[in-house]
């Protein structure tokens, strides 16, 4: 298995780790920052640094066997000198990561503005979007405002974590119809915006609403008669 320090660390930019395999799958090592693509969130980018200073870019993290997760190299590159027990260190794109983090925690403040369960959700670096399951129309201006309300407001973002058990116990936790709550482990870890969302999410966030900044909904759309997909987009210059 992989020790996931994102998990319990999202501002973790960089670590040192041991190669314990290397192969057509990727790069896999006993512990990393990056995280891997999952729960509707991009996987990370960035670069491995070898002892004598040589870098490999990582254009992509992925799940594996298990709790594997691999590291998967740009093309074009040569991995010659890359062999298993060797120390390595990682470092992320701390931009990209930044993005994701900011636009998953603005997932979060939506699902507190709609209170519908989600069919679909996808987080890059330059958009996030989330399916509702649910027929009434939605105000894309009023959603825009909800967001920057509730990121003024400067709430909290916590990590805490229950049992697989618990979490059965108490399902309506999961809003979530498409992605289920990372298991595994025999814990599932919760996010919660103080007093206003609580939900299992294995992804990376900011630790304030605040931190997210200027985000704003994008579009709207009606993709089937029990589908409202919400697309949401960095502020740019001159939005209202």
């Amino acid at each position: 298995m992989t020790q996931d320090l994102f998990r319990d660390d999202a501002g973790l930019l960089e670590c040192t780790a041991r190669l314990l395999r290397v192969d057509e799958r990727g790069l896999l090592l006993d512990r990393t920052v990056f995280y891997p693509q999952g729960g509707g969130q991009a996987g990370d980018a960035g670069e491995v640094v070898l002892a004598d200073g040589r870098t490999i870019a990582i254009a992509d993290t992925r799940k594996g066997e298990g709790l594997e997760i691999l590291h998967l190299p740009a093309a074009g590159q040569s991995l010659e000198g890359l062999a298993p027990g060797q120390e390595l260190r990682l470092r992320i794109d701390a931009q990209r990561r930044r993005a994701h983090m900011r636009l998953h925690t603005a997932t979060h403040l939506l699902c507190a503005l709609v209170p519908h369960p989600v069919d679909g959700c996808s987080i890059t670096a330059g958009y996030a979007r989330l399916d509702f399951h649910m027929s009434e129309p939605l105000d894309k201006e009023a959603l825009t405002a909800g967001l920057a309300r509730l990121v003024a407001e400067a709430r909290p973002v916590r990590l805490r974590w229950i049992t697989d058990a618990e979490l059965d116990a108490n399902p309506g936790l999961v809003r979530s119809m498409s992605v289920q709550p990372p298991r595994g482990s025999g814990r599932v870890r919760l996010v919660e915006i103080e007093g206003l969302d609580l939900q299992p999410c294995g992804g990376t966030h900011v630790s304030n609403t605040a931190d997210i900044g200027a985000v704003v909904v994008t579009k709207i759309e009606k993709k089937s008669a029990m589908t409202r997909r919400v697309v949401l987009g960095f502020a740019q210059p001159g939005d209202a």
